[in-house]
């Protein structure tokens, strides 16, 4: 991985092929994922040490890729655990699923599989998901599962409780208080989607799986973002 990051940082500073500046951050990227990809499959059918678990992404400069980071989620994390009504379950919720907020919205007791520990996305408010891939069951982790189980939809939306959902405005106004609360810089609530993605890309996971697990129509759109 050492050398593998050494070569980035190369093709960041000479990659074109004029030797006029390197590569744009993005195609690269683009590369690593392809990569990683090639290296997960090597090691899970053949058992060679996977080379790209600790490579570096490069940084990507444009707004549309900024993602909260660790200490910023860490802090949004820790206050949400200390206050788990049903406001900041569903930010955690969305943390680590990486669902739009329109979605979250419109999650209710029925969307939620306890048992096998998934939530199903088949619905926004309002009107339906943008595409038929937007339709899938998203994996959550243990920790969350416990507290949704502390959670009582009382047979309603996840929000509330209630028959009636909270408006995705709603919501945005809700999540910018919290950030300011816990001394985060405020953000736009999708910003928590793009930082799920660029986790679960950080993490190893290949393209086609974050493309799923998005609800992207294809793994181009994916790769394009992320």
């Amino acid at each position: 991985s050492v050398k593998i990051n050494a070569f980035i940082e190369y093709l960041l500073k000479n990659g074109k092929s004029n030797g006029k500046g390197g590569l744009s951050s993005k195609t690269i990227r683009d590369n690593i994922v392809l990569l990683r990809s090639v290296a997960k499959y090597a090691e899970s059918e053949y058992g060679y040490k996977n080379p790209m678990r600790n490579v570096i992404m490069p940084k990507e400069n444009t707004k549309a890729a900024m993602v909260f980071n660790r200490d910023e989620r860490s802090s949004l994390q820790s206050y949400l655990m200390n206050d788990l009504n049903k406001t900041n379950v569903g930010i955690l919720l969305a943390m680590y699923t990486g669902m739009r907020i329109g979605e979250l919205c419109a999650v209710t007791a029925e969307d939620i599989d306890i048992q096998n520990g998934v939530i199903f996305i088949t619905k926004v408010i309002v009107g339906l998901p943008k595409s038929r891939s937007s339709e899938r069951a998203i994996p959550i982790p243990n920790f969350l599962i416990n507290i949704l189980k502390n959670t009582p939809c009382n047979n309603g939306y996840l929000l509330t409780g209630t028959s009636k959902p909270v408006e995705p405005r709603t919501m945005q106004n809700r999540f910018k208080s919290v950030l300011k609360q816990c001394g985060v810089r405020e953000a736009n609530f999708h910003l928590l989607r793009h930082t799920y993605a660029t986790v679960c890309i950080e993490n190893g996971f290949d393209a086609k799986t974050v493309s799923e697990l998005l609800g992207h129509s294809s793994v181009q759109i994916t790769l394009n973002r992320y």
